[in-house]
């Protein structure tokens, strides 16, 4: 893990690869992925229980094998320990209620010409819920994409996620048993964001597609966007620290190598005006590596990934992280909410010391799902937002139209649009 002066020569082009992110050439992925989608929208199923064989170590006879019956959820839910249960609940509360404060609402208002003008807000039908199961199985992320579209009140969501050799996490069922899941399928990869975003004889399609994955899942989504809706194109995790002297360096090794943990293509990058604390994490980062049960991913993810960056000050701290745009990003000073106003770009801010991220993967309240990759310069956190549409609500009164009839029609006439003219002026009194 390199620790590089923001003074160094050559910093630049050091931040600059840093930046970078570990980019890929996506040609090959593409081509693979463009494939897969062709299939599933030509021959459905059949393409679909082709593809499962191929990836997924296991042969399914037909579509019908593809669906988890809701008396397993349930029997992973019944037999979940105590402690596990109570754990799944007390996030399952949070979550719920973070996401119904951040609920659009639908509104209705008046202007001075008696005019009434609102939003509709309604939402969409049928959700898909991508949820991975590779390298590790997360049954935080279903409840961090199921619950927002429960509180959006969304009436059908789908949930797809992979299964290797026909298993499936009993942690990850007792979670959908929780959130009601009625429909969920055992498909992964690029095969299941085109089985839902175009249907397949078991499969049903949905109108948005939400949820993490890996490059052929990202890069799915991003094709099938606009046929369908989608979050956002998600990369590998990553953290950002902003720490000043004050911050104890075991947190701060042990916070890194929690995003590291992830995936080798994770970014784990500390930012702090302090050699000494830069010097102290490093060490206790090596220190901490061989007790982690994935420790070969994270040593890779660290060395190849991994930084530390020290600054003049703590305003250039703030302001490379800035550039940074982090998915993740914890600020460790003395007075973090000092900082707060100048932080522009990142996905999920963590504040102080008793503030891991990983209180937010389960926890916390606010999604986890979150935009990485730079993206946070763009993309927001996954919210109830994705899950509903707003409609504009326009009644005009004849008092309302005569008021401001004129004004609309010479503009329309000045746009050469003869018949949107007439269609106001044959109204005015």
């Amino acid at each position: 893990m390199v620790i590089i002066g923001s003074c160094d020569d050559g910093f630049s082009q050091k931040f600059e690869e840093l930046l970078g992110r570990g980019a890929m050439d996506m040609e090959e992925v593409s081509s693979i992925v463009g494939g897969i989608i062709k299939e599933i929208r030509s021959e459905g199923d059949e393409a679909l229980l082709r593809h499962i064989g191929k990836f997924d170590g296991w042969s399914p006879s037909c579509g019908d094998d593809l669906k988890v019956d809701t008396s397993d959820m349930k029997r992973a839910y019944d037999e979940l320990e105590a402690d596990l249960k109570s754990a799944l609940h007390l996030a399952y509360d949070r979550i719920k209620a973070y996401h119904e404060k951040q609920l659009p609402k639908s509104w209705i208002d008046f202007d001075k010409e008696g005019n009434i003008l609102g939003q509709k807000v309604t939402p969409v039908e049928r959700a898909g819920l991508y949820i991975p199961g590779g390298k590790a199985a997360y049954p935080s992320s279903l409840l961090m994409n199921a619950i927002p579209a429960i509180v959006a009140g969304v009436e059908e969501i789908v949930v797809t996620t992979p299964a290797p050799e026909n298993r499936i996490n009993h942690l990850l069922l007792a979670a959908a048993h929780l959130c009601g899941i009625k429909k969920m399928f055992k498909v992964g990869g690029a095969s299941a964001i085109a089985a839902m975003a175009y249907g397949t004889q078991s499969v049903p399609k949905v109108d948005v597609i939400t949820g993490p994955g890996n490059i052929f899942v990202a890069t799915a989504k991003k094709m099938v966007y606009g046929d369908v809706n989608i979050d956002m194109i998600a990369g590998p995790s990553e953290i950002g620290i902003v720490a000043d002297e004050t911050a104890i360096p075991e947190y701060l090794a042990i916070d890194l190598l929690s995003q590291a943990e992830h995936d080798e293509m994770a970014s784990s990058i500390l930012i702090t005006p302090s050699r000494e604390l830069a010097e102290a994490v490093r060490e206790t980062v090596y220190l901490e590596l061989g007790k982690l049960e994935r420790e070969l991913i994270a040593r890779k993810s660290i060395e190849e990934r991994g930084a530390i960056i020290v600054t003049q000050n703590l305003d250039e701290a703030v302001e490379l992280m800035n550039r940074i745009a982090p998915e993740h990003l914890e600020v460790v000073t003395a007075n973090p909410f000092e900082l707060l106003p100048k932080i522009k770009h990142a996905g999920a801010v963590f504040l102080g010391e008793f503030t891991p991220e990983p209180i937010g993967d389960y926890m916390a309240g606010p999604n986890h799902t979150l935009p990485t990759g730079g993206t946070a310069r763009f993309y927001s956190p996954l919210s109830t937002e994705n899950f509903i549409k707003k409609s504009s609500i326009i009644a005009m009164s004849e008092g309302g139209i005569n008021a401001i009839g004129e004004a609309c029609a010479l503009l329309a006439k000045t746009e050469g649009l003869t018949a949107h003219e007439k269609s106001v002026r044959i109204r005015l009194g």
